[in-house]
């Protein structure tokens, strides 16, 4: 019986004892960790001439504004047997005051904003929908902005799930970088 204890005992300080160690912690992969999967089908495609990679208002705006730097990004996902095309695009801008008026401007709708690798030619996917009149989504955290875009291959407008689906992608706006 003494030996059971302090065979015991004895394991329990080797299984507890970290050396002083903090964990390590487990780095999660953004493609998966989300509500979302994501398979990336294009990009990341990287530039700092953001007024030649965008349209309409937007590219007048980086015309007087250059960016940092600019990565696009195409990625699949499929949820209920739909398949979603989302392009990711992530704008670094020398201040965060800036971020935040790309971001206003591209949340303006008819502004025009940064072409998508579609759009622009750049991936070839066959029967790929047009993302930039899908659903939309952005975020700004200091001086980047994360634009989202997406759109369903079936070129239906299930908006509910095209919204949940921009929403978890913006995690995605650091992955191409």
């Amino acid at each position: 019986m003494v030996i059971a204890l302090v065979s015991g005992l004895l394991w329990w300080v080797i299984r507890h004892d970290s050396g002083g160690a903090e964990p390590q912690a487990v780095a999660q992969d953004p493609l998966t960790s989300g509500q979302f999967q994501y398979e990336v089908v294009a990009g990341p495609k990287n530039a700092t001439d953001c007024a030649a990679n965008s349209y309409g208002k937007v590219e007048d705006w980086f015309t007087e504004h250059p960016c940092d730097a600019l990565s696009r990004a195409l990625y699949v996902s499929e949820t209920a047997g739909q398949r979603v095309l989302v392009s990711v695009v992530q704008v670094t801008m020398s201040t965060p005051e800036l971020a935040q008026q790309l971001k206003v401007i591209t949340d303006t709708d008819n502004t025009g904003n940064v072409n998508d690798l579609v759009r622009d030619g750049t991936a070839k996917i066959p029967g790929a929908p047009k993302v930039a009149g899908g659903e939309y989504n952005s975020s700004v955290e200091g001086g980047e902005v994360t634009i989202v875009e997406a759109r369903l291959f079936d070129d239906s407008d299930d908006k509910e799930l095209l919204s949940r689906v921009t929403e978890d992608a913006l995690r995605l706006g650091g992955v191409g970088g």
